[in-house]
């Protein structure tokens, strides 16, 4: 898959390396034949935020062949995409590539007219700002990331991260998507808004965390009951108090977030085991194949087995 990234005269070399860093890991990790290219109005060399001078950016021309079209951040000015840009990538996006606008990004997106009747995400600063601009748009400052299947946005800054990941474990499954944040020493899937790193972060080391120590041991115990109540014992927390800790320092609620961390496991499951789905659903707590089936639809639009032909990484 050939993956496009727009670079700009004065683009941060943060936000124009996480798109490159996870996407250039899964063919560094042999998991596909992923490469990136990075390229601007013309053909040369543009400067970053920090001063440096960076060559080989290719011209618009790289965009005809792309398969993923990634706007890793946008302009502090603001302004709207020119007429080239906006012509070459909305002609990518007719033929079927998908559009990507990361952090502010999402700006630039969103005056591509991808966005008109969807809902976004951006960096927590530019949330009213988009909202003012485009009206036709439901703007989402809660969430990490925002994905319609042909056009993603996502949070600030580090959030990136997290949408490219997400990006890989669509195309490729979640075994892959976790070996790459693995070897990227990130976390594979963030539970959350950006709110939580805004406003109250807290701090997750299970020596001294609470609610690092009661997740901790529910990502051992998935098959057993993990009510409120069980949990909050684990933490040595009152029921209230635990819930109240568990939303600032996740951004979720116990229950969400055990119902994510179950479908995790059995996405793995799935992939990397023969496992018949009744005893997926037994070893992850959802009890039965029923339910199972139920939350995996919900979740991911696709029921257990069709996912397990679709990944299987046991090959």
């Amino acid at each position: 898959m050939k993956i496009a990234v727009y670079a700009f005269e004065g683009v941060s070399m943060f936000h124009l390396s996480v798109p490159q860093i996870v996407f250039d890991e899964v063919a560094r990790q042999g998991l596909g034949p992923w490469w990136t290219t990075l390229f601007s109005e013309r053909a040369g060399s543009i400067t970053t935020a920090e001063g440096y001078s960076l060559g080989g950016v290719a011209g618009l021309d790289a965009v005809a062949d792309a398969d993923l079209i990634v706007v890793p951040s946008w302009v502090d000015d603001g302004r709207e995409p020119g007429a080239a840009l906006r012509r070459v990538v909305l002609a990518a996006h007719d033929r079927g590539s998908t559009i990507v606008g990361l952090c502010l990004g999402a700006l630039a997106v969103a005056d591509l007219g991808l966005l008109e009747g969807r809902s976004a995400v951006t960096h927590w600063h530019a949330v009213e700002g988009l909202a003012r601009r485009h009206p036709g748009i439901t703007v989402e400052p809660g969430v990490l990331y925002l994905d319609h299947g042909d056009v993603l946005t996502s949070a600030g800054t580090a959030s990136g991260i997290d949408a490219c990941l997400h990006v890989v474990r669509t195309r490729l499954g979640a075994e892959a998507a976790n070996r790459v944040a693995r070897s990227l020493v990130v976390a594979p899937h963030r539970e959350g808004g950006q709110a939580q790193y805004i406003e109250r972060p807290v701090a997750q080391h299970a020596a001294t965390d609470p609610i690092a120590v009661a997740t901790a041991w529910a990502l051992e115990h998935l098959g057993d009951e993990l009510g409120v109540d069980r949990l909050a014992s684990e933490a040595r927390l009152s029921r209230r108090t635990f819930v109240r800790a568990f939303r600032a320092s996740t951004g979720t609620t116990p229950a969400a977030w055990v119902r994510s961390r179950r479908l995790d496991e059995a996405r793995r499951l799935l992939e990397t085991t023969d496992l018949p789905i009744d005893q997926v659903a037994a070893s992850c707590g959802f009890g039965n194949p029923v339910t199972l089936r139920q939350n995996f639809a919900s979740a991911f639009g696709s029921t257990p087995s069709s996912y397990r032909r679709r990944f299987d990484a046991r090959a």
